[in-house]
This record gives C-alpha cells, structure tokens and sequence, in this order.
C-alpha cells in the first residue's frame, strides 16, 4: 500500500488535529455520515468541557470502518472558525473534498483513548487501502446468507434504492426473521409476491409493522422509531421466483415451530 501523503497532500501538518470518530455506545458516526450529514458534522463540532481538543486551525477527520480491520473512511477536513465553552464553529474546507467517503484509509489507530491527536504523529503511519469509485452510501451487498441487518441500516438502502440491494432482493423468494434486540423476541415471516423480498421488506421501511398483528401493537404504542432502534433483518432460506409458493408458506410455518415465535415471539397465528 502506498504512503497516504501521495495522493493526499497536507501542508503544514503542524495546523492540523487528528478526529478518530468511532461508536461511543451510542452513535455509530458511519450511519450518522451515510444518512445525517448534519448530524455527521456535529460530532465535529463538540466540545468537551474539560478539554479543548481541536485547538489547532484544521480538524482533518477519520470515521471507524468496523467491517473491516484497521480501516477508517475519510470524513473531510474541517476549518475550525471559532470556539465556544460547548462547541466548535466549524466549516468544511474544500481540501481533498473530491475524497470525502471515497478514501478508505490502512492505520492501526493511535494507541491511546481519546478521539483527538496531534495530526503529525499520525500522518505518517496512514496508508491509501481504498478509493471507491463513488460516495460510500452504506452496507454493501455480500450476498444472501449474509444479511443481518438494521432496521435503520435497511431504511438507508432502501431510501437510496441502492440497485445492489434492490436487484438481487427483488430475484427470489423466501422466509426471513425479524429480531427485537430489547427483548430477544423474534418474527418469522415469508415473501412470495412480485418483487420478492424487496417488496415484502419494504412494507415494513413504510409502517415499521409490515401490517404484522404482533407488530403492528408494538409499533402503535411505540412509534416508528422503536423499529429504527431495535429490530434486525436477516434470512433464513431464500428460494428462485419460480418455486411454488405454497413450499416457501411451508418454510414459513416450520421455522415458527422451530423457533417458537408463536408461544414466545411476535407471530399470532
């Protein structure tokens, strides 16, 4: 891998603080970068109030990359204008912008906790993984048996209608499970309508019930965003649209005895 200071020139590093935006239990600043941009850019506005930990003119910013080892995505560099007792007043700067969420970075990290580091230290130890033809815009597809993903992250998708996912989703049948990590109850459910699971999935995006008896309560007396918070995708058999759907209804049934999703999730019938 190449040093990153070939493609992504800083002078005066002196100027400089390093951002390490990684999930504070909370927040994942990945998701805040692909779906809030504001709320992306906020991260960098904070300030602690013990510490002023961008007192230098430039806050060049890396996000966590957690599908990958020691990667972070290039967030921008932002120009700090001024500074009050609670936050930073901030712009982004025009440098190196054509590489913002294109420029998958190699470092190991700094080696000590904190989000913000002398830039110089760490400059040199950056290498260039990565540079994605476009704008990282989340999750991307790595097939069938391996989706396990959030409502929020699935939301993202499917606002974007990222062709990736629609394509491969709206090709097939099948029985999926929908999890509620409050409470580890389960949803068993099956898709076999035009345009598959992508269809099926993307009734649950619009009401985040799907029209469910067992959901449809939960969503009603907690709203929309106690799908965002807590419910998790995934499947568990997939079929070709021109299996008989009469088999994958059967799928459907056998994994709610397996599971028990009758006697202890959200299935009613």
């Amino acid at each position: 891998m190449i040093e990153l200071d070939t493609i992504l020139r800083i002078e005066n590093d002196r100027d400089y603080k390093l951002h390490l935006a990684m999930h504070n239990g909370e927040d994942d600043p990945l998701e805040l970068f692909v779906n809030e941009r504001e709320s992306w850019q906020a991260w960098n506005e904070y300030k602690s109030p013990y510490k002023d930990e961008f007192n230098r003119q430039f806050i060049f910013s890396l996000i966590r990359f957690p599908s990958q080892k020691n990667r972070w995505l290039f967030g921008g560099i932002y120009e700090v204008l001024d500074r009050s007792s609670e936050s930073y007043v901030i712009r982004l700067s025009n440098q190196h912008k054509e590489f913002i969420g294109r420029l998958l970075v190699d470092y190991q990290g700094a080696g000590a906790r904190g989000r913000s580091f002398l830039f110089e230290n760490q400059y040199p130890k950056m290498r260039v993984a990565e540079i994605f033809d476009r704008e990282y815009t989340g999750e991307t597809f790595e097939g069938f048996d391996n989706i396990n993903m959030s409502f929020y992250q699935l939301e993202n998708i499917f606002k974007k209608q990222q062709k990736e996912w629609m394509i491969p989703l709206q090709s097939i049948k099948g029985v999926y499970l929908i999890t509620d990590k409050s409470n580890g109850k389960m949803y068993v459910g099956s898709a076999y309508g035009d345009y598959g699971i992508w269809s099926r999935w993307e009734t649950y995006i619009l009401t985040g019930h799907g029209w469910n008896e067992g959901l449809t309560t939960v969503i009603n007396e907690c709203g929309i965003e106690y799908a965002r918070e807590n419910f998790q995708f995934s499947l568990l058999e997939f079929y070709s649209m021109k299996i008989d759907s009469d088999v994958v209804r059967g799928r459907e049934q056998y994994w709610k005895e397996v599971l028990c999703t009758r006697q202890f999730g959200y299935n009613l019938n």
